[in-house]
């Protein structure tokens, strides 16, 4: 199963390639083919998100568990992929905002508030960084993650709806909580964000795994799994 499964996801990647330029339609109001960033745009900002609350669950479970350094070191990937996905996300939507809006900033509430979501995990790793004790160093960490279990839904849900003003198209970004867009599109997007969350975990495996080795070659007698 461990074979197959990159070749799995990559069928699927390809598939939503293949759905967002062959099967889906343009979206109206969209400038040329611009609606069809939103299929890459969309699943790599949910894919930061599950990052985001993946890491607070992992912190959790280190933090109130049995002190697991792998626990740890399962936070720290998914926030440094967590941060790659939301670095794609914020720099696509970038572009799209140039085509449909002229300029690539335009301190839309979605884009202040993904960007502010970068700042805040990237003090994350700043933190780790800066703590020499590796015990302090994890607890920290963890309760700093921890935090984010209510600041990520915030940024990625809440404050951009409740501002009540956005340039985001309406029949695909709905305030009101509806789908309303081509079943077309919305399959496209739900294929999309699923095979983006499923890039996202086998990503973070292998994350985790380095992590694992590099750990074990530091500390060759302790072990990555005994090391407190």
């Amino acid at each position: 199963m461990k074979k197959t499964l990159p070749w799995i996801l990559f069928l699927w990647i390809a598939l939503v390639i293949w759905g967002a330029f062959k099967y889906a339609p343009l979206a109206e109001g969209f400038i040329g083919d611009s609606s069809r960033i939103l299929f890459f745009h969309v699943p790599m900002a949910w894919g930061a998100f599950v990052g985001f609350i993946a890491a607070g669950i992992w912190s959790a479970r280190y933090l109130f568990g049995n002190r697991d350094p792998r626990h740890d070191r399962a936070a720290l990937a998914s926030i440094e992929v967590g941060l790659i996905f939301c670095i794609l996300a914020t720099v696509s939507g970038a572009i799209w905002a140039k085509v449909m809006w002229g300029t690539y900033w335009n301190w839309d509430p979605r884009q202040v508030w993904i960007t502010v979501a970068i700042l805040f995990y990237g003090a994350y790793l700043a933190l780790r960084s800066a703590v020499q004790d590796r015990q302090t160093r994890r607890r920290l960490a963890a309760a700093y993650a921890i935090l984010g279990l209510v600041v990520a839904p915030f940024l990625f849900f809440i404050l951009p709806r409740m501002t009540g003003f956005t340039l985001h198209p309406e029949p695909v970004v709905n305030q009101q909580g509806k789908m309303e867009m081509n079943p077309q599109i919305l399959h496209v997007l739900l294929l999309g964000s699923s095979g983006f969350t499923v890039l996202f975990f086998w990503i973070h495996n292998l994350r985790c795994r380095l992590e694992d080795l590099a750990e074990s070659a530091m500390f060759p007698s302790q072990g990555a799994h005994n090391d407190r």
